[in-house]
């Protein structure tokens, strides 16, 4: 199994003229090479069994650019997942269908264009910000998209999932979404979002199950869970994406990080919405098992 970031809110280096990865080189002169860019989004390209799979668009068409410059054909994705239905993720939709003519894209049966961060003014007043997929893509794009319900496999050894009531219910997601400020609109009013349009990638490979999560909204250590209530008796042996932690206290995700220990995941590796403290305590608690993510990383299992 072969990953790569293709878009990440870190940068982190330059890819050279052979394709080979330097993170945290810069540009020397004479040296043919394409710098990669960042963004706050997250886009991963996996191969797998002889498939190849692209998990999210970032933001914009940056994630295209950066693939080119690392020597990735979009055209030859067989299929696309839609982790959930937020811009920094959705946003290059477009971008990939023009690309490739062929692949379809996995959304959750509850995504839709109705995502809003909400702003508490004062008193009852908040002022609902916009954050979903671009509006009109749903339709626009109605022949390329498949909705999934349920456990979903896709592939051989691939599938996804989406949250689970009886691990995490959906009056506490909703509750984490409330100390988030994120909601969806429906029949003309605003609640705080479920995440019933998140879902899990997840890969049984040799070395145990690996699980994709972009954003872990409902928490990256209940993900965990839902993913042994699934698979019982499997190991699950990697997480990755970004785990919402960017506007959390201290005390919160050292003991978030230490749930996540108990759960023995050997590897884990996060950005995106994780944060740059939060990734120094997850590091402190986690070790070795806590790895950067950054533009241009390529992971093997």
């Amino acid at each position: 199994m072969l990953v790569k970031i293709l878009v990440d809110n870190i940068a982190g280096g330059t890819v050279f003229a052979t394709n080979y990865y330097v993170p945290g080189n810069g540009c020397a002169p004479g040296n043919n090479c394409t710098p990669l860019c960042g963004e706050w989004g997250l886009s991963v390209y996996i191969e797998f069994k002889g498939n190849r799979y692209l998990l999210d668009t970032g933001a914009s068409r940056r994630f295209a650019s950066n693939a080119a410059a690392m020597g990735i054909d979009l055209s030859k994705v067989d299929s696309a997942i839609l982790s959930h239905a937020h811009y920094d993720h959705a946003n290059g939709l477009a971008e990939f269908f023009r690309i490739n003519e062929k692949a379809s894209c996995f959304l959750r049966q509850g995504a839709s264009e109705n995502c809003y961060h909400t702003h508490k003014l004062f008193g009852p007043f908040a002022y609902h910000e916009y954050i979903g997929i671009r509006r009109g893509y749903l339709k626009r794009f109605a022949d390329r998209i498949r909705f999934v319900e349920g456990d979903d496999q896709i592939a051989p050894n691939v599938y996804l999932l989406p949250h689970k009531d009886s691990v995490v219910s959906p009056e506490t997601r909703a509750g984490i979404a409330q100390a988030a400020g994120l909601s969806v609109k429906e029949n003309g009013r605003y609640r705080y979002d479920s995440f019933d349009h998140e879902q899990s990638l997840v890969f049984d490979t040799p070395e145990g199950l690996f699980v994709m999560n972009s954003c872990s909204h409902a928490g990256a250590d209940n993900i965990v869970k839902e993913v042994e209530a699934t698979f019982p008796g499997k190991k699950i042996y990697g997480i990755l994406g970004g785990f919402h932690l960017y506007r959390y206290k201290d005390e919160a995700v050292y003991a978030f990080a230490k749930r996540l220990l108990e759960l023995d995941v050997q590897k884990i590796y996060t950005g995106h919405c994780t944060g740059n403290r939060a990734f120094e305590i997850l590091h402190e608690v986690l070790g070795e098992r806590a790895c950067q993510m950054f533009t241009g990383m390529s992971i093997e299992v």
